[in-house]
């Protein structure tokens, strides 16, 4: 379930990007501005608006640790702004003076890559803001861009309907000339990287003005080539789609529409989960939180709206926003009335609590029409969800089975679930954090790891291609439920 917690209505023109760090949120507009806000409770900082640009402000993004924002415009420059002042840090000037339409920062927050409306682009040393490469495709508009989550690569989409792939030196390491008929409108890697042999593997998203969402794998060999192809289309909204992101741990996936509705889904399934249907105008823009279940979206109705993805906590009806402590403690009750150990024990009133602690509230009452208690929930599937249950949603039912599965796989009764284990120490992990290789380890440990192994992976002895590590956060409230869980058997 996702809740509307409020809504920023401070720009005087469309909104065309929204932009998380870790405790910031950055907006920018028609209007010229960018607008900033804390992501603890929305205020806006007192530096905000930021006022330098020109014209339209197309584009913005964060550095890594949040130090700094990058955003750009039609007036052909790239302005750096300190988070910490609100001062420009530095204006850099795209080549040829074209309006610049994107701008990308690596994860590492070495290089900056900026796009414009002539085709061109331009590869910035970001430390000490110096233009080190340039490159173009003719005929075209550069729209979108996004970094590999090893850095070392980028992706650019145009509205020729390309996508290409560029290295550091501006090399093209390969082009899907035909990605989407009329043009890409966006496009975002998945912040994993996946190995196996001698194969990477990197997820990609982009969509664009055939009305489509596709996700894209891209495999990189041992001798240097890269292959790209289509793993799924998405056509859940029926307009041109004008924007994508990925969440932290690229589980999930949102787009925004010239329908005006906001689509989540879940990427590893390519499924469709909400349809949200908030915004009066085309949705432009859209990101995730990636230290806390928010999404923001843009719209040319000039609003941000801010979501809560409300998976496993009470929702709060989009009337206020959200406390974080309270919050995560919500996330990790066990609800009042189920004590139980095993989910066969559980009674219909057991099975109607879970549902509604899992977000699945609406499904209550046919559960209890049908009598399902903890053995009969245990035994669902597609068929009778759909034929005896009529839940005619398929995400809905993929997303039952889901949590079913969960439960399954819930190893309460034999000791701590090893995937709460942190591979190297085989400790229940604290602060879980996803390294380059896929796998998840205790952040003190890894880091631990890569100063003293050479940056080889605890898993598969390959070389970790980046130290960048992404927080779990599905991870550490599913153990923190577990743990909560252990609490209440032990009372």
């Amino acid at each position: 379930m996702a809740s509307l917690i409020c809504t920023l209505q401070h720009h005087q023109d469309d909104v065309n990007w929204c932009a998380f760090s870790a405790k910031l949120l950055a907006t920018c507009s028609g209007d010229k501005t960018l607008r900033v806000y804390n992501t603890h409770d929305f205020a806006e900082l007192p530096f905000s608006p930021l006022s330098g640009h020109g014209y339209s402000v197309h584009c913005c993004c964060f550095s890594t640790c949040g130090q700094f924002l990058a955003s750009c415009s039609t007036d052909a420059t790239i302005v750096v702004w300190s988070m910490v002042s609100g001062e420009i840090e530095a204006v850099l000037e795209h080549p040829g003076r074209s309006p610049v339409r994107i701008c990308a920062l690596s994860p590492d927050s070495t290089h900056l890559v900026s796009g414009a409306s002539d085709g061109t682009l331009a590869l910035w040393d970001f430390p000490s803001k110096q233009m080190r490469r340039t490159g173009a495709v003719a005929d075209t508009t550069m729209v979108a861009c996004s970094f590999s989550p090893c850095s070392q690569v980028f992706m650019t989409g145009s509205t020729y309907g390309d996508l290409r792939l560029w290295d550091l030196n501006m090399n093209q390491l390969l082009a899907e000339k035909n990605a989407h008929d009329l043009g890409v409108s966006c496009c975002s890697f998945a912040p994993s990287i996946l190995t196996g042999g001698q194969v990477v593997r990197f997820h990609l998203a982009s969509c664009g003005q055939d009305s489509l969402l596709k996700i894209w794998v891209i495999n990189k060999f041992c001798f240097g080539a890269y292959k790209m192809q289509l793993l799924h289309t998405l056509s859940g909204q029926s307009a041109p789609v004008l924007s994508c992101a990925y969440s932290s741990d690229g589980l999930l996936l949102v787009s925004g529409s010239v329908d005006k509705t906001v689509a989540i889904y879940d990427a590893e399934n390519a499924v469709l989960l909400y349809t949200l249907n908030q915004h009066g105008r085309y949705v432009t823009a859209c990101a995730f939180s990636p230290t806390s279940p928010l999404i923001a979206t843009g719209s040319m109705d000039k609003t941000v709206n801010i979501w809560r993805l409300e998976d496993g906590c009470s929702a709060h009806g989009g009337k206020s926003l959200p406390d974080e402590s309270a919050q995560m403690s919500t996330e990790g009750r066990a609800p009042g009335g189920r004590s139980k150990l095993l989910v066969a024990d559980w009674s219909e009133e057991d099975v109607s609590e879970w549902l509604v602690e899992e977000a699945l509230g609406g499904l209550v009452d046919k559960f209890r029409a049908n009598n399902i208690d903890g053995t009969e929930l245990l035994s669902l599937t597609k068929e009778t969800l759909a034929s005896e249950l009529n839940i005619e949603s398929v995400g809905l039912r993929s997303k039952l089975l889901r949590k079913v599965e969960e439960l399954k796989s819930d190893s309460v009764c034999s000791g701590i679930p090893d995937e709460f284990l942190c591979p190297i120490t085989r400790e229940l992990m604290k602060e879980p954090v996803i390294a380059a290789d896929g796998y998840s380890y205790e952040r003190e440990a890894i880091e631990s790891w890569i100063h003293s192994k050479n940056r080889s992976s605890p898993m598969t002895n390959l070389p970790l291609l980046t130290t960048l590590l992404t927080p779990n956060h599905t991870l550490k409230m599913a153990i923190g439920r577990w743990k909560t869980s252990q609490n209440h058997t032990k009372d």
